[in-house]
This record gives structure tokens, C-alpha cells and sequence, in this order.
């Protein structure tokens, strides 16, 4: 059975995560409730022509594939594998507002075709003329964690020998606002949104593209091997313990062996429960990190802690701004991601050095 490596890495979100190390031009916003995304300049990864055309998401994943690729090595692979929770969800809206403003006359099709979730992954593959396995997966909080489940699993039945697998999310003006009624976001004008020390609900909202080049065997420039990944639907605060467990006893690990943890605090007070027992008690003695204060949180925020905990690894460095406790190790081998939202969707990826 073949064994699962990143071999490349691209990010575009919150941060200037492309053209830098790792973080060290993060900066920290706690007084928005939808943190900007900062892109780069498009042009020099797509043709101007076709920029115009595109949604934020597609122009995103396309730049954040190509850099993954780029830092792989590889011109094209042997599947393109996304997952993503509310796919391009600005040509959506235009295309409804359309059908408002018309009448439901006269209709151009073009946001339409470009509204649908697979649209990242198709314009990917159409700009490397790729045309094996193309696959979405669309499943809330857990949309990245089934685009990479799926991806290692073709790698290790040896159906793939290189496999390009992201989540992408983008937000929308109309959207932001329907899920401000929702109370799904903070409340404006309360800030400082403090992710650690929030005591209300809802988080701050973010976007981004994450992209990882996945081989099947260690290069001169290998990043991390995927160990292990596991999906849950609904659990309990006092059942999670009992899971990670289970779940590092299935890889012949035990928590003390973990050198990081990776938890996906987003601010949301009775989200975050799940997090603060695990934080206090069972990972008390192990450095422990957060990422959702710098990329804010959406479906597919995941992605970005899996960059932050393949930086680590590439680096063997945790930079201060994303530490929960102070804890240092000498070196960082083997790191556990946990994430979950309200309660569902609960996900651990387990990542080691090579």
C-alpha cells in the first residue's frame, strides 16, 4: 500500500501566505467580522483576459494550484480532487439577482455556468489540459477533509501516483448579510473579536483557497506524509477525548507522542467548548495551535490549518502568532489537527515529518 506525501503547497487567504516563509507578515484583525482576502497580482498566473470572466474563487484556486504544482515540481496530475462549502457563491447571487432584475426574461447563462461548486476544479483542469479524475465534494465543515480522505485513498489503491487536492470558499455581500440575521457572524461594532477569549456566539467570517500536491512517493522537496484521516458526524464534548484515542491507537501513536496540535478554535462560545477541555486537560502538555483568527472561519477553513501544520513541519518553527500556550519542542515530527463546527462535522488529520 503506497503511503501519501505533500510534496507542494499553495495558499491564498486572509494572510499574505504566498511569496513569504511562513506568517511572518501575518497580521492579526480583530475588529472586522469578514476579513478581506489578500490576493495577488492575477495576471501573473492567468491570462488578463480570462480574469474578468472569473469568480474570486476560481482566480484563487487557479493561483493556488499552480503554486502548489510549481513547488512540486509537477506540470500536471493524475486527478484534481476539491472540496468546497458554498462553491462560487458571488456568480450565484448575481444570477438570482438577474432573474430578479429581468423578470426571468433575457437571462445570459453565464453566471449560472460558473455558479456551480466543480467550477474551480473544471478550470483547473481545462488550464492543464487535465482529463482524468475530476471530483467536488461538497459536505459542510467536512468538504475538505472528503476531497482529501478521497485523495489518499486512490493514492494507497494505487489508482493515482499524483493527485492535486484543495478547498476553496469565497463570500458574498448578500449571503454575509443573510447570515448576519442568522446570527452565524458576530455583531458589529462589539469588537475586539477575539478568537481565545470570545464569550458570545458566532465567528468572523473569512475566505481562501488551499491547495496541496500529493504524491506517492518522498522527494528532495517533500513537506509532510498524510498518516491518517477520520470523519465523524456528531459527537459529544465528553465523547472527543475518547476518539482522539481510538483514532492515534489505530496509527500505534499515543497523545504524548504528539510534538503539536492543531485546533480549530473560531470564537464561537459554545463551538469552542469542545476545543478549551481538550486545551486545558488532555493536550496540557503538548505546544498547541490556532489558525481561524488569521484566515476567519468557512467550510473549508480546515485547508488552511493543514498548510499551518505543514509549514511547521517544513519549518520547524511555530511562529508566536498562532501559539495557544507556550510550549516549545525541539523538533516537530508527528502533529494532530482537530476540527469541528457546533458540535458536527468533526475531522482528525494526522500529519508526520518524513
Amino acid at each position: 500500500m503506497k503511503k501519501t506525501y505533500i510534496n507542494g503547497l499553495g495558499c491564498i487567504s486572509a494572510q499574505k501566505t504566498f511569496d513569504t516563509i511562513f506568517l511572518e507578515e501575518a497580521e492579526l484583525n480583530e475588529n472586522d467580522i469578514v476579513l478581506a482576502l489578500k490576493g495577488p497580482i492575477y495576471k501573473d498566473f492567468i491570462p488578463p483576459v480570462a480574469i474578468r470572466r472569473m469568480a474570486k474563487g476560481v482566480k484563487n484556486g487557479i493561483v493556488a494550484s499552480t503554486l502548489a504544482l510549481r513547488e512540486a515540481k509537477l506540470e500536471t496530475v493524475d486527478a484534481i480532487i476539491t472540496g468546497t462549502g458554498m462553491g462560487c457563491i458571488e456568480d450565484s447571487e448575481k444570477f438570482l439577482k438577474a432573474i430578479l432584475d429581468n423578470d426571468e426574461q433575457f437571462l445570459t447563462p453565464t453566471s449560472f455556468i460558473q455558479s456551480t461548486h466543480n467550477t474551480v476544479g473544471g478550470q483547473i483542469a481545462l488550464g492543464l489540459q487535465c482529463k482524468s479524475y475530476n471530483l467536488t465534494y461538497v459536505n459542510g465543515s467536512v468538504s475538505f477533509e472528503s476531497a482529501l480522505f478521497d485523495a489518499k485513498m486512490k493514492i494507497e489503491e494505487q489508482e493515482a501516483s499524483s493527485i492535486l487536492v484543495g478547498g476553496i470558499d469565497e463570500t458574498a455581500d448578500y449571503t454575509m448579510s443573510l447570515f448576519k440575521l442568522a446570527g452565524f457572524l458576530k455583531k458589529e461594532n462589539q469588537g475586539p473579536y477575539s478568537v481565545l477569549e470570545s464569550t458570545t456566539n458566532g465567528v468572523v467570517f473569512g475566505e481562501g483557497a488551499t491547495f496541496f500536491a500529493l504524491e506517492n512517493e518522498i522527494k528532495e522537496n517533500t513537506i509532510a506524509e498524510i498518516l491518517d484521516v477520520e470523519i465523524l458526524n456528531k459527537l459529544d464534548v465528553s465523547e472527543v477525548e475518547g476518539k482522539i484515542i481510538s483514532f492515534l491507537a489505530s496509527n500505534d501513536l499515543k497523545i504524548n507522542e504528539m510534538d503539536a496540535i492543531i485546533l480549530g478554535y473560531n470564537g464561537d462560545v459554545e463551538s469552542d467548548l469542545y476545543y478549551k477541555n481538550l486545551s486545558k486537560i488532555t493536550f496540557a502538555n503538548i505546544p498547541q495551535v490556532y489558525y481561524k483568527h488569521l484566515s476567519g472561519e468557512y467550510d473549508t477553513a480546515s485547508a488552511f490549518g493543514l498548510w499551518v501544520g505543514s509549514k511547521i513541519i517544513q519549518t520547524q518553527n511555530i511562529p508566536d502568532i498562532v501559539k495557544i500556550n507556550a510550549l516549545d519542542k525541539a523538533t516537530y515530527k508527528t502533529i494532530l489537527l482537530y476540527n469541528q463546527r457546533n458540535g458536527k462535522d468533526h475531522s482528525f488529520t494526522l500529519i508526520s515529518s518524513c
